[in-house]
């Protein structure tokens, strides 16, 4: 019985050391982006979600197709995202307050004017937040050099396309010609195209100028370029910028490195920063692990388009007034973003 009682007391040892190990310093490799080793950031059930992006010849249906395919293997399937193409921001935002798409790129002037109620969104403000900050858009202001056009005013009595209806495009080419003292209803022949039928117009002459607002290159543009070569030339939209600021306080200038385009020359512009968002009622494990994979897999997105060099994480918690999602913040959290 004695040897007995040694054993016994020898065996509750080793559990207790084995139990107090267990409490000790732990060597487990991190988790992956949809099992965030129980800190929340992990999704349990299988859902399927749609990215609002834009047209097909732009960088947001490019990003949102690799960002979607980026989160279906990050999570083993357990999310299913897939892009949409769309007319661009204003639409994206009205279908994902209809539940159409569950997440959304968008710029963030239109992003502003929709959690304040104003502009396309007037008396409705639009329950959205956001996931982060993106890379810049820029104003690509491309004309025929042979329809003698040389800034915004010379824009009067020409066939210009505007971009897409209810598009992010669409609103920012209305409000750089409206601070250039022009009435986009009247003062110009304005058509209402996506950027693939734009640059058609422009390759048959049909279309004087077109505006689009984009990451750089975009690909239709970089086509256009290669078309016309010098037959076609970027527009300088920096004098509307003061005008701009009054409107919306987002808008900065930049320039478009004519390296950017076959032929092109450096021309500054407006820039405007892009936000994905999602509706404010997303489960917050869901949009935890859609922004620890977007900014985790940036180089991947960068291998997509180069636009998403500009993504930093040090920038993603920059998207006032549009709040930040619950989730977001966890992940950028987790991420160590400032």
């Amino acid at each position: 019985m004695p040897t007995s009682r040694v054993l016994l007391a020898m065996l509750l040892t080793a559990a207790v050391a084995g139990l107090a190990g267990c409490g000790g310093r732990q060597t487990s490799a991190p988790a992956p982006s949809g099992a965030a080793g129980g800190s929340g950031c992990e999704v349990q059930n299988d859902t399927r979600l749609s990215i609002a992006t834009g047209n097909t010849g732009g960088v947001y249906y490019v990003l949102g197709g690799r960002f979607g395919e980026l989160v279906t293997q990050a999570t083993g399937g357990k999310l299913k995202a897939t892009a949409a193409e769309t007319g661009g921001s204003v639409q994206n935002i009205q279908q994902l307050g209809a539940g159409t798409h569950q997440v959304a790129m968008t710029l963030a002037d239109s992003a502003t004017d929709a959690v304040n109620g104003k502009g396309p969104f007037e008396g409705k403000p639009q329950q959205i937040a956001a996931l982060g900050q993106m890379y810049p858009n820029y104003t690509q202001l491309v004309a025929r050099t042979d329809a003698g056009i040389n800034s915004v005013a010379d824009l009067r009595g020409k066939r210009v396309s505007t971009g897409s209806p209810r598009s992010g495009t669409e609103l920012l080419a209305n409000r750089v010609l409206a601070a250039a003292g022009l009435n986009p209803e009247r003062d110009v022949a304005a058509q209402r195209l996506d950027l693939g039928a734009a640059v058609d117009g422009m390759k048959g002459g049909t279309v004087d100028a077109l505006f689009f607002s984009g990451g750089l290159p975009t690909p239709n543009i970089t086509d256009l370029f290669t078309s016309l070569g010098t037959r076609a030339a970027l527009i300088d939209t920096s004098p509307q910028l003061d005008t701009m600021r009054s409107t919306n306080p987002v808008y900065e200038v930049a320039t478009i490195p004519g390296s950017t385009y076959p032929g092109a020359r450096d021309t500054p512009t407006i820039v405007v920063p892009n936000l994905i968002i999602v509706p404010t009622s997303m489960d917050p494990a869901v949009a935890c692990v859609l922004t620890r994979t977007f900014y985790e897999r940036l180089t991947e997105l960068a291998a997509a388009n180069p636009s998403a060099k500009d993504i930093k994480l040090e920038t993603a918690r920059n998207t006032d007034p549009v709040p930040l999602h619950p989730g977001a913040k966890q992940a950028l959290d987790i991420l160590g973003a400032r």
